[in-house]
């Protein structure tokens, strides 16, 4: 390195490190440091460069010293990274990465009325902790090791009885288990899109699916989403024109506009499928919120021409990251080739798990409840937005999301860039879109969120200074 840029001293590049875990969250306000005793040993460096560090940090006004107890994080030093996250996100003008950071943050305060999950205390009651003694039960040997490509095969029979609930027949040899649908769909996207080609999804539809198939180089082309599925017309025509492969979608629950493809339209999709040859990827994510009579696509098809993909995130946990792809057997050995290939293999614990929670009463019980909160909170948020003139987009009787434009709004993004500042955080339309820089006059809608009065407050405030 040149004198002109002289390389960073230890203690700097020390310093700075310390920095930057104070600013992203990994030490906290209060937390104390670790001693320089212990620095000076894990890194293997001289106590005179760890004090040396220490001095610089104190000098910023991140640290402080306490008398004989150590470096505390000062309460200042960490109310910074926030205001930096914010400036970074509205900059980003709300992408991708920029909701998926925001699906990740719990401020207390904040109104989430765009997240992607139920309401913790829906969930909470499932008691994650009462499972833990049961699980080392079923083989704790087996929990140090890799388990199977395919995935731990009592949970992958007990999916296919899950499965048939459902009407679609399936073999544990046609089930691999994946670190949720996400994971599921990533596994799909390596396998068959190469570089520049063409795949169709749902527009509106899974912003994150989305960023994936921009990672992977494909040419992504939106269906029109219609209230009771895709629209056949455009389908057809981006089949004549594209010659795609693989159509990802969601029949039920669809995220973001919860609307739900009719029997009639599932039959009609299965009939272009097969007349252009056609592989569709199902993403039933939220199966367990609607119920299991629910047409689907996989159920007509019997996995033939449908690549079925489940989750428990939504229903039970997301800390789980347990989800499956169930499809030809062929395929499904394929794709746990790729899953060991990328991942060795999912976790056996996490498994483990779900295959316990499954084989309770407790879990249906669960459902249920779960099912009746949601139906309770459609109903409920379907009234607030009538109340202030919204348009629905479509109306069921139980999803998890609105898909609503408001009244005086034409431009989502604008509107949810005003609100932030009242801890109302939006999920804007175009995020949803393929083409992300139109404007939509659209946003999706957590019907647990927007439940609380104290929204219904902040948003007919919001809309009268628009004069809406």
């Amino acid at each position: 390195m040149s004198a002109k840029h002289p390389r960073p001293s230890i203690a700097s590049t020390l310093a700075r490190s310390i920095e930057r875990q104070i600013r992203e969250g990994a030490f906290k306000p209060g937390d104390k440091l670790p001693s320089l005793r212990e620095l000076a040993q894990l890194h293997g460096y001289a106590k005179n460069t760890v004090v040396a560090s220490f001095e610089w940090l104190v000098a910023q006004g991140l640290v402080e010293p306490r008398r004989g107890a150590g470096y505390f994080v000062r309460e200042l030093a960490a109310r910074k990274a926030p205001e930096e996250d914010e400036a970074g996100s509205l900059g980003r003008a709300m992408d991708i990465v920029w909701m998926m950071r925001e699906q990740l943050k719990t401020e207390a305060g904040a109104f989430a009325v765009g997240d992607g999950f139920p309401p913790v205390e829906w969930l909470s009651e499932a008691r994650l902790d009462r499972y833990h003694h049961k699980v080392v039960r079923t083989g704790l040997g087996a929990l140090f090791r890799y388990g199977s490509r395919f995935g731990y095969r009592p949970l992958r029979e007990r999916l296919v009885r899950k499965l048939a609930d459902f009407g679609i027949g399936a073999e544990p040899r046609q089930i691999v288990l994946t670190h949720g649908a996400n994971e599921a769909m990533d596994m799909v996207v390596r396998y068959f899109v190469p570089p520049g080609g063409t795949v169709l999804v749902d527009d509106p539809g899974y912003y994150p699916l989305f960023g994936k198939l921009k990672l992977a180089g494909a040419r992504i082309v939106g269906v029109p989403r219609q209230p009771d599925g895709p629209d056949l017309a455009a389908l057809e025509q981006c089949l004549l024109a594209h010659k795609p492969r693989l159509f990802f979608t969601q029949s039920i629950a669809h995220n973001p506009t919860g609307s739900a493809l009719s029997a009639a339209k599932a039959f009609k999709v299965l009939q272009l499928a097969q007349k252009h040859d056609l592989l569709i990827v199902e993403n039933d994510a939220l199966a367990d919120f609607v119920p299991t009579s629910t047409p689907r696509l996989a159920a007509l098809d019997q996995l033939e021409r449908t690549i079925y993909i489940g989750s428990f995130s939504k229903s039970f946990s997301a800390a789980l990251r347990v989800g499956f792809i169930a499809s030809s057997a062929d395929l499904a050995s394929d794709l746990a080739d790729l899953k060991a290939l990328i991942h060795v293999g999912s976790s056996e614990y996490c498994e483990r798990t779900v295959d316990v929670i499954l084989s309770e009463g407790h879990y249906q019980r669960h459902l249920k409840r779960l099912r009746d909160r949601l139906g309770e909170a459609t109903q409920q948020a379907q009234r607030l937005f009538d109340a202030v003139g919204a348009e629905i987009f479509a109306r069921t009787p139980q999803s998890l999301y609105l898909w609503a434009a408001l009244p005086g709004v034409p431009d989502t993004l604008e509107f949810a860039k005003e609100v932030l500042p009242q801890n109302i955080v939006l999920a804007p339309g175009r995020i949803f879109c393929v083409d992300a820089s139109a404007t939509c006059r659209w946003s999706r809608f957590n019907v647990g969120a927007v439940g609380d009065p104290r929204f219904a407050k902040a948003l007919r405030a919001a809309l009268k200074r628009r004069g809406g």
